[in-house]
């Protein structure tokens, strides 16, 4: 039995029909099928992202890469910090110079009146060679015949630093060497270590203005007044005493260079009340 026409005809509408549904429904699958690929790419991209390790890099590439950050040493101070002036020592000035020019330059500088007594000028002298500073050396020997426990306690005394004027006295600090001529020094255990007043001239040893004396326990400072009150006080007349008692202060005018016989070291013929630290006088 054949077909019809109209039947041949609808067979073959429905079977283009079912073909074109087949292909629309292979199109979907392959769409979806890439986007779900493409959404897994990209997933598996960025967890690939997470996970992957470092890249190792080569010795080369290690040397150029710069280290990780430390903090950088401190860098050394290029100016050390200032420090205050210290009090001059026995060892601070070891290279005290035995010999000078055996010539002296005179202070520049001058002073007022000091003391109510009579007044005494007198002029500051250094030897040349010996590192001191004139004006400076004049301030300070100033400095010391103006305090109150000094000889200006008695109103019998007045000084008066001079400049380079006319003067009654001088005051020299000399070498060693020059010191054991201008003072006549033979004495073995005193060439070379001590001071003298002579022919009004209070001749002041450098090594002892300098270093002070082992038997003076007191800064060096101290030690220069010393110097100077008991050469001055020669100047003005005045004798050696001795030590009084063990443990009193020892007088201005006792030679503490040669021992303190158990007296306390004093650079001062006064204390600060103004009572006159006296010895016994020595023949």
């Amino acid at each position: 039995m054949r077909e019809s026409n109209s039947t041949r005809s609808g067979g073959r509408s429905s079977a283009r029909r079912a073909q074109a549904r087949s292909k629309r429904r292979r199109r979907l699958r392959r769409s979806v099928l890439g986007l779900v690929c493409a959404a897994c790419g990209a997933g598996g991209t960025a967890v690939l992202l997470r996970v992957d390790p470092p890249a190792v890099e080569s010795g080369a590439q290690a040397a150029m890469r710069p280290g990780p950050s430390s903090p950088a040493p401190p860098m050394p101070s290029t100016s050390p910090s200032p420090t205050p002036t210290p009090e001059p020592s026995r060892s601070a000035h070891s290279d005290v110079p035995p010999s000078g020019a055996g010539t002296f330059t005179a202070a520049k500088v001058s002073a007022g009146k000091r003391g109510n007594g009579p007044v005494r000028r007198y002029r500051v002298e250094v030897e040349d060679g010996s590192g001191l500073d004139a004006d400076q050396v004049a301030r300070e020997v100033d400095t010391v015949l103006a305090d109150r426990r000094g000889w200006i306690r008695d109103d019998r005394y007045g000084f008066q630093l001079a400049g380079q004027g006319t003067a009654d006295f001088t005051v020299r600090i000399a070498t060693p060497q020059t010191t054991n001529r201008l003072c006549d020094i033979t004495t073995p255990e005193l060439v070379g270590e001590t001071n003298c007043s002579t022919n009004h001239t209070v001749v002041v040893n450098l090594k002892r203005w300098q270093q002070g004396s082992p038997q003076f326990d007191g800064p060096v400072s101290e030690y220069r007044a010393l110097i100077i009150n008991h050469e001055v006080g020669h100047e003005i007349g005045r004798g050696h005493e001795t030590c009084p008692a063990p443990g009193k202060p020892a007088p201005a005018m006792m030679q503490q260079l040669k021992g303190l016989a158990g007296c306390e070291a004093n650079a001062w013929p006064h204390d600060r009340k103004g009572r006159y630290l006296s010895g016994p006088a020595v023949p």
